[in-house]
């Protein structure tokens, strides 16, 4: 299962990066999108998020490894096609195509994930895959900062795209089950004791959708930053999460889960606080690097759940803990873009005030003594 895991998420990672990378320059270079109408695409995108817990009913019919593998598939489709609509109606329709694939494998992976490794291993995994997807991503910004001034939007989209959906064909020949795992529940698992990590999903979604949406659109808008530049330092925020990644999941089991989430809310405060306070591009973009530094740090949230789930809830969890995760991501983008009209340090000084949020809910998570108690108990 690591194997086969390993192998999609790191088609996974080629079709999000090269997809993300080359969207903002795309919409307002070719299409010629405003912020208003960059929200309104991202909000789309997030839609098939928002509707993962789907996910469990398909299960019903699909076994979960074939899930993923389809998943993935989508999203190759997605990505190859993305450059032959450069309309805003065709950024939103071919967003949606990737997004449906991109969101459906990644519940998929976290609960496979979740469901073949113990609790203790889980970090270690989860940021091993990390790892993985930076070092794919890398490639990807690399790939593109060569073939920019060689290639058409259109042509790139498509060899990043064809290259993802060859991934997944190429894992419809593996078998990874393990039949003496426990079933999984095929409905949807609301459960109180749960609720931590319900709220933590979405606080941690909501601050991801401003993230996603306005740290880069502020650089391309604001600051006229060319899709070299942007590529580097997509570049260079990937080679440092290759490196730190494996260390996070390691700090996580030595150090738990609540210092690990309040090391992170703490400093993603600050860096929202700068990117509204502070109007200087070199400024912000080391502001960029240090927010996607601590992406990593948001392991901590599935591990926490690991330690305290019932192991036939971890399937319908996971899903229900995406769509969760993506509640906000419907509206937010669009709401963000129409006060980015007003006043661009909006959606940023929200982005602190998110922070503070998780911050607060972290102080909740059970210290390291008493989760891995849980994690027991869990085995």
């Amino acid at each position: 299962m690591y194997g086969f895991l390993a192998v999609l998420c790191i088609a996974s990672a080629l079709g999000n990066q090269g997809w993300q990378t080359l969207f903002n320059n795309f919409a307002v270079e070719k299409v010629g999108a405003n912020s208003v109408q960059v929200g309104a695409i991202q909000s789309f995108r997030e839609i098939p998020g928002f509707l993962t817990f789907f996910a469990v009913y398909i299960l019903v019919v699909v076994a979960e490894h074939r899930f993923a593998v389809y998943s993935i598939i989508l999203c190759g489709i997605g990505v190859m096609v993305t450059g032959f609509f450069p309309t805003f109606e065709g950024l939103i329709l071919t967003g949606i195509l990737m997004s449906v694939g991109f969101h459906f494998f990644e519940t998929a992976n976290q609960s496979l994930t979740l469901q073949y490794f113990s609790p203790e291993r889980v970090p270690l995994v989860l940021s091993k895959f990390r790892s993985y997807t930076a070092l794919t991503n890398i490639a990807t910004g690399v790939f593109i900062w060569l073939m920019a001034g060689f290639l058409s939007f259109q042509w790139m989209f498509f060899i990043v795209g064809v290259l993802v959906f060859l991934a997944g064909v190429y894992s419809l020949r593996k078998n990874p089950v393990d039949k003496l795992l426990p079933p999984q529940h095929k409905k949807l698992i609301l459960k109180r004791k749960y609720w931590l990590f319900y709220v933590l999903n979405l606080l941690s979604g909501s601050r991801r959708q401003i993230f996603m949406v306005f740290a880069i659109f502020i650089l391309v808008q604001k600051y006229h930053f060319s899709i070299t530049h942007i590529t580097i330092l997509f570049v260079v925020n990937n080679i440092i999460t290759y490196v730190l990644s494996p260390y996070v999941g390691k700090a996580i089991n030595r150090y738990g889960e609540r210092a690990m989430l309040t090391v992170e809310y703490v400093f993603l405060i600050l860096v929202f606080l700068g990117y509204g306070l502070i109007e200087n591009s070199m400024v912000v973009s080391g502001l960029y690097i240090v927010d996607n530094l601590f992406f990593s740090f948001a392991i901590s949230i599935n591990s926490f759940f690991r330690k305290q789930a019932e192991p036939a809830d971890i399937a319908p969890s996971m899903a229900v803990g995406f769509t969760i995760n993506h509640l906000t991501a419907v509206f937010l983008p669009v709401v963000g873009g129409l006060l980015w009209i007003y006043n661009w340090r909006i959606p940023f000084l929200g982005g602190a005030f998110l922070a503070l949020l998780s911050l607060i809910f972290a102080r909740f998570v059970p210290s390291k003594k008493i989760l891995a108690t849980s994690a027991v108990l869990v085995k």
